[in-house]
This record gives structure tokens, sequence and C-alpha cells, in this order.
């Protein structure tokens, strides 16, 4: 299996459908991510663009309906004798998966920590559950260990919480539980599926200082799943902007806040609340995304897009090279295309944007 030596978990060519009573929904359409060893990747999209779907099936959390067509989504992670070994985790059963993959080597924290947390069991069984399964721990270890990690998520007495259920405890502390709990078997990767959506602002940001905390500390990868760019402004090294189960600009976070070239990207940047601008108007993008029961013909985006080409009624657009680290899925970046500049209140946000983030370097 090739797969970039420098990567710890790949996503290639992936394609997945799901069978409905309406019909078939081809819900993503080829895509390709990589999670580097350390590094943090963001997926950014509306609902319902496929950011979820993507994630769950590299740990097999896909509905019984669903259906990879291809694709592949390779890891890479050291045996006990320090050899590297990469492994195809479409090619895991459920089974498999959940006894050697899932929380030892690849946790996730989903949005809402009340439906993660199992109302009748206390939060120091729940947390202690993962490391006896996951590891030879006996039960004063795996005590011992779990207030090790109510103390790293911040925690405060740690004793008297781990004997609380999870009612008992604010929704910002619920989610650190959770946190705590997906660290429990120390694993590799951590995706965080839209991990502060239930939770009010100021939470919020403690939360993902929190995770930002732990990631350097143990040396995590993390991928995020978020429909907010305040979010990953404050985290991501890399962002993968989907759109229809396609993944449509990628770049640095910096290549996409301050040089995006994607019309949907421009969107979603132009949407973001801005509190410097004198219009005040929010700025919405048009129109709905396609209905994937019938898949689009030519670029999914192109009904929604005011510079759309007429090539986009005919043809998917490629991936072009903006830079090395940088691509997007537009005809607008083909050679042969007229000069189009992203909208000129955009521009001065994005330099204000970078001003302002000049001024805390």
């Amino acid at each position: 299996m090739e797969m970039n030596e420098k990567a710890i978990l790949q996503f290639k060519d992936l394609d997945i459908s799901f069978r409905t009573n309406a019909g078939v929904v081809h819900a993503i359409r080829g895509v390709n991510i990589e999670l580097r060893r350390g590094e943090t990747v963001a997926i950014v999209g509306e609902s319902g663009s496929g950011k979820s779907v993507t994630v769950k099936a590299a740990v097999g959390l896909l509905d019984g309906n669903a259906t990879v067509n291809s694709g592949q989504i390779l890891y890479r992670y050291k045996n006990d004798d320090g050899s590297e070994k990469v492994v195809d985790l479409l090619s895991m059963s459920k089974r498999e998966l959940r006894r050697t993959v899932n929380g030892s080597h690849i946790a996730m924290v989903f949005q809402d920590p009340m439906t993660s947390l199992d109302p009748t069991m206390t939060i120091g069984k729940q947390i202690m559950e993962g490391i006896l399964l996951h590891t030879d721990a006996d039960r004063a270890a795996a005590h011992a260990r779990a207030l090790e990690l109510l103390e790293l998520v911040g925690i405060t007495d740690a004793e008297k919480r781990m004997k609380n259920y999870p009612h008992q405890l604010s929704g910002g502390m619920r989610q650190r539980v959770v946190i705590a709990i997906a660290l429990a078997s120390d694993p590799d990767i951590l995706i965080c599926d839209e991990p502060t959506t239930a939770l009010d602002v100021t939470i919020q940001a403690r939360i993902l200082e929190l995770i930002r905390d732990v990631q350097s500390r143990l040396g995590l990868s993390v991928i995020y799943i978020t429909h907010d760019l305040g979010v990953v402004a404050k985290v991501a090294d890399y962002v993968n902007v989907m759109y229809a189960g396609k993944i449509i600009e990628v770049g640095t976070v910096n290549e996409i806040f301050y040089d995006p070239r994607h019309p949907y990207t421009w969107g979603l940047l132009a949407a973001m609340p801005d509190l410097e601008t004198d219009d005040d108007r929010l700025v919405s993008i048009p129109g709905s995304p396609p209905n994937l029961l019938h898949e689009p013909v030519g670029d999914a985006f192109a009904p929604r897009n005011a510079l759309a080409l007429k090539i986009d009624e005919k043809a998917d657009p490629p991936m072009f090279k903006v830079s090395d680290t940088h691509y997007a899925a537009t005809w607008l970046l083909h050679p042969d295309a007229p000069k189009v500049e992203m909208p000129h209140e955009l521009q001065e946000r994005i330099e204000r944007s970078r001003k302002e983030a000049e001024r805390y370097q």
C-alpha cells in the first residue's frame, strides 16, 4: 500500500453511497485528505457536505445503509517492537476496528457530550472502562490513570468528580470528561467532530485551548470537523474545504484565510461576522447545496456561483495547483479562464485580518 511517508492517516479517493427509500445518495465523491504526525487538519463546510461521514468511515461508524464504493483509508502506526505498519482501515471489520484501532489508536470526540456519556454510570467508571479494555492495567492502576486524565483536562477535585454522574456536571465539564475518555488509551489521532457546538462561547474557547494544550503535550495528530471558520483559524495547520461530498480547496490555514481561490471559500469567509465592517448586513451564499440523490453534472457549486463559466455546467473541475500546499477545484484557475478577483469587501476584510494577526505576532 502506497502512503505518503510523512502521513499518519491518508484518505485516498474515498467514495461512499447511502441507500435510502428515495434512492441512492452519492454522499462522498473521491475525497483525498492527508494528516501528518503532530499536525491539525480541519475539514470545513456547510452541514450535509460530508465532513462527518468521511471520518466516521475511518472508525467503522458508518450506518448500515452505507456502501464504500472505492478508495482507501491508510493508517500508519508502530508495533510494540517499534517497527512501522500501514493498514487500510476499510479492509478491517467493525469488530476488528473496535478491538485494535478505536480508542487505542484513533479516538473521537463528538459535539454533544450527553450523547457520548452513559447517564447510568459514574464518570470514573466510564473513563476506567476504556483503560481496562485497551491496556493491561488493573483496577487500581486504571483508577489512578483516570484521576491523572481528569487533572490533565483541567477538572479540579478529580477524586470527587470520579463519583459524579454526567447530569451533575456542566456542559463544559462533560466535554472535558469526553476528551479524557478519548485520551484514556494514548491514541495517536484525535478526531473532534464539532466539539464545541453545544457549548457557549466562553466555554468553547476554553475547550479549544484545552485540546491544543493536550495536543502539544502528547504529540497528537488532530482532525477537526467544523462549519465554524473562527474555530479553524484558532486550531488548524491545514484546511480542507468540503462541498457536496468533495474537497474543493485545500491549503495551509494562512493560504485559505489570506489567499482563498474558490468562490465557495470566498462565500464562507464573507459570511463570517465582522465587527469592523460598515455594512450591518450578514452575507450569505445564495441557494442551497445540491441534492446528491441526483448527482450534479459538472461543478456542483455552479448553480450558486455568480462567476460560473459555461464549462462548469459540463465538466467537474480538477484540482488546480496554486502552490505546493494549496490546490482548488475551480475552472477560474484554468490558464484560459477570464481573470476574476475575489469580492472587494472580502479583500478588505482579509487585509484587516492580516494586520490584526501581525499585531499579535
